[in-house]
């Protein structure tokens, strides 16, 4: 049966502690100058209707790293859901490639995909979820502070895709998640139902940085939702990590952002280019968690 990465929790504790522990090791390979063409003639589509940075340049950089081809496909250079139904796509694409990284709006797309595709799909990111980025900040933390397990992890600020796959995530790796949002900006009500026993859910951000080992905080306006920045900084305006506010979090406590950052909206300058700050790891470790994840799926 073909293996999918569309939501962290599809994997199983121990598979996604492999792949990472794996990941740790590709990158000390990586470092050290050896070569792994374990990938050689496989291609990886990667289909985006959203821009990206770091997810682009890590699966492309990845797949030829090990020996791979990875072929960037954007909504202007394919039919996907306009002129060809997204089952039809899935059917033809996944009969000429070996694995589909799909960042997409719709995580029903990605769904639909997968269902009719021949290879594993990897969500690089939907209005839903973005597991990619997990597994990279689950190596972070484990490279920089042993294993996360029992420990208090603070979401601050919009309950997006990102906060929900932080949701999953404290299910799989057994640490308290503390999220704090505004009023109105609650994660999606099914993800608070189905992980309820691993989270708490606050308003205020100080509460919910309290004895936390990590802070994690994401951008208060995420893609498609440029039109609602002004009425979102009001919102969001006592919910910016900065210095005072990570002294509410244990001395020696860990900062993360998955990348973009707006300095001087929801982190300040001196936290995300600060000592406790781990963003730049976290970045380039997209990569190696991801070379792992395709010898995951495709080993």
């Amino acid at each position: 049966m073909t293996k999918n990465f569309i939501n962290l929790d599809d994997l199983s504790t121990n598979d996604l502690q492999q792949i990472i522990d794996q990941a740790i090791t590709l990158k000390k390979q990586h470092k050290s100058g050896e070569i792994n063409k374990t990938l050689e003639n496989k291609t990886l589509a990667m289909i985006f209707d959203k821009s990206s940075t770091r997810t682009r340049v890590s699966f492309e950089a990845g797949m030829t790293q090990l020996g791979g081809h990875a072929l960037f496909l954007s909504d202007r250079d394919i039919q996907l859901g306009r002129g060809e139904p997204i089952t039809d796509s899935a059917v033809v694409i996944s009969s000429m490639v070996d694995a589909v990284m799909m960042r997409v709006s719709s995580h029903d797309d990605i769904n639909t995909f997968a269902k009719h595709s021949s290879v594993p799909i990897i969500n690089a990111l939907s209005d839903e979820s973005h597991p990619c980025q997990l597994l990279a900040d689950m190596m972070t933390y484990q490279e920089h502070n042993g294993s996360i397990k029992g420990k208090v992890v603070a979401w601050i600020g919009d309950g997006n895709n990102m906060c929900h796959t932080y949701m999953q995530a404290a299910k799989v790796f057994d640490f308290t998640l503390n999220i704090a949002t505004p009023k109105d900006y609650e994660p999606d009500q099914k993800f608070i139902d189905q992980y309820a026993n691993c989270i708490n859910l606050y308003t205020d951000a100080k509460t919910a940085c309290k004895d936390a080992d990590l802070v994690v905080t994401d951008v208060w306006a995420s893609m498609g939702q440029e039109d609602e920045q002004k009425k979102r900084e009001l919102a969001f305006e006592d919910f910016q990590v900065d210095v005072a506010l990570m002294g509410n979090a244990k001395s020696g406590a860990l900062f993360m952002h998955c990348l973009p950052a707006h300095r001087g909206e929801e982190v300040s300058a001196d936290v995300i280019d600060g000592k406790q700050s781990l963003v730049w790891s976290e970045a380039e470790n997209r990569l190696h968690a991801q070379k792992s994840l395709l010898l995951y799926l495709l080993g």
